[in-house]
Formats: structure tokens, C-alpha cells, sequence
């Protein structure tokens, strides 16, 4: 804008001479003078900067580093050039080519996708300036390169199983804590670090597969076993009930006993048909008779 106004002010000056010398001068000092009147307005609009709202603004004139300017109308230099850094978080997304693979403390090689949502600190816009030197400079050469290897280093640190299943929640909060541990004292605040899918490589997957099934195999044979234990078990009692309770009935069964029972029965026959009983144990055997009296047998 500056070289223009200078351009412009200088047309307003030949058209002035050049239209000073001749006598029908009318078209030439209208000229020279809408080429004054712009070349004004652009020496006044390149010694302004306007900065949007969410922006911070970096001048530099002639390669120093002045204070950062805020949002608003600003008067600068026109030989000062400002570059701008937005305020508002940006995401930076490590999925699909971008996604992060990473190695377990086991060797396995797993393929993470994190967001990391970051934002440029205004009061340290100059020290991003000489860091980066631009937005895009701060994203490519301190958010990116130092949260992939905060995210590679702490799966590193956890096995396979803890990196796609148990422990997702530990490993997501040990990077978000590092992540904004390294580029805080740098002027980047990192507000939210997800760590939104793990997923297993192809080769990685198949030994987990293989693990499961053994896993399965397992537990189905442990399964039979404590199953065959306890119907063992079962047997064992059942047998140890049924000989204690036949010891008890062999001690129980006394001739006494027996001689009670005998004329029980036939006290109960009796009632039924006419008979007469043989006193309990007169036959040789001592085996009690019941003697039918109907005169059948």
C-alpha cells in the first residue's frame, strides 16, 4: 500500500509539471490532483492495521520484533509488516493418513487417532513469531512433531491389552497431561486431548484373536473339570449316606425288633381276613406263619 501511495503521488507530481507548461492544462491538474488525493489515502491506510477479534498481531519492521498488537485499529509504520495469529482453538485431527502408529512395551504395533484442540496465547504471540512464524509454522513445527511423540512414548509404556482395552482412559489422560505440560511454557494452550480410537494392526489382531480362543479353550476345560469334580464329589456323599445309613438300620434290626414287626402285620392282616397266627419264630427256620382260617388253603 505504501509503494502505491508513493507511485501515486509521484504521477500527481509529473502530471502537475507536465500540465504546467501548456496552456489548456484543465484535464491534466484534475488528474494530478485525484493522484494527490490517492496517493494520500494510501500513505494513511498503509500506516493502519486493523486486527479482527480472536487475532493477535505480530509487526515486524525491517526485521525487529515489536509488542503484539490487539484486536481493533492500529497505527504502525508503513514499512512494518504484520503477521496475525488466531485465538480461537483449532483442532489438529490424527486420523485416517495422519493416524499415529505407535508400538507397545510388547513390540505390537497399533494405530491411534487423537484430536488435539489448541489455541495461540496472545501475550506470546512474538515468541511463536520467532519460533514458527506463522500460524501454520506453529502447528507444523511444535503442536504436531511434539504431540506425535508425547503419544508414541506413552503407549511405549503400556502393553498391547492396555493400549486398545484396559487402560485407554490412563493412557488418553497421561497424554493430554504431557502434551500440555511441553507446549504451555511455549504460548500454546491445550485445552482438549481425545484419544478417540485405538485399533490393533492386522498382525497384532490375529494374535489377540489366537489368545482369546486359547483363553476360551481354557476356561471351557477348567470348566469340565470342576464339573466332573463336582459330580465326583456328589457321588461320594450319595455313597457315604447310603452305607452309613444301612449300618445304622443293620444295628437297628434286632430280634426284638423284628418280633414287634412281625405281630404288627398281623394284627394288620387280621383286620382284613380271618386268620390265625402261628406265634412269631415256631417254624424251624423262626420264620413267623400266617395261617389262612377260611378253609381255602
Amino acid at each position: 500500500m505504501f509503494v502505491l501511495s508513493v507511485l501515486l503521488l509521484i504521477a500527481a507530481v509529473v502530471l502537475f509539471l507536465v500540465g504546467r507548461g501548456r496552456t489548456t492544462v484543465g484535464g491534466l491538474r484534475i488528474g494530478a490532483a485525484i493522484s494527490a488525493v490517492a496517493g494520500v489515502l494510501a500513505g494513511v491506510f498503509s500506516c493502519v492495521h486493523v486486527v479482527s477479534a480472536y487475532e493477535v498481531g505480530v509487526p515486524v519492521t525491517f526485521g525487529g520484533v515489536g509488542a503484539p498488537l490487539t484486536s481493533g485499529i492500529q497505527l504502525k509504520s508503513p514499512f512494518t509488516e504484520v503477521t496475525t495469529f488466531s485465538t480461537r482453538p483449532v483442532d489438529l485431527d490424527l486420523n485416517d493418513k495422519d493416524t499415529v502408529e505407535v508400538r507397545s512395551s510388547q513390540g505390537g504395533v497399533l494405530y491411534a487417532d487423537v484430536t488435539v484442540k489448541w489455541a495461540v496465547v496472545p501475550a506470546k504471540a512474538v515468541a511463536l513469531y520467532r519460533l514458527a512464524g506463522s500460524e501454520e509454522g506453529v502447528e507444523e513445527r511444535l503442536v504436531l512433531p511434539d504431540s506425535r511423540e508425547i503419544i508414541r512414548n506413552v503407549f511405549a509404556q503400556h502393553t498391547s491389552e492396555e493400549g486398545y482395552a484396559s487402560a485407554r482412559e490412563q493412557i488418553g489422560s497421561e497424554i493430554a497431561a504431557l502434551i500440555k505440560a511441553r507446549l504451555a511454557p511455549r504460548g500454546i494452550d491445550v485445552t482438549v486431548v481425545n484419544l478417540r480410537n485405538v485399533k490393533p494392526s492386522a498382525e497384532l489382531q490375529k494374535q489377540i484373536d489366537k489368545k482369546i480362543q486359547q483363553e476360551q479353550a481354557t476356561e471351557r476345560a477348567v470348566e469340565a473339570q470342576r464339573t466332573a469334580t463336582a459330580e465326583a464329589e456328589r457321588k461320594r456323599i450319595e455313597a457315604e449316606g447310603t452305607a452309613a445309613a444301612n449300618k445304622i438300620l443293620e444295628r437297628s434290626l434286632t430280634d426284638k425288633v423284628l418280633y414287634n414287626q412281625c405281630l404288627t402285620a398281623y394284627r394288620e392282616a387280621a383286620k382284613a381276613n380271618p386268620v390265625y397266627a402261628v406265634p412269631c419264630g415256631t417254624d424251624s427256620d423262626g420264620t413267623p406263619v400266617i395261617v389262612d382260617g377260611t378253609g381255602d388253603q
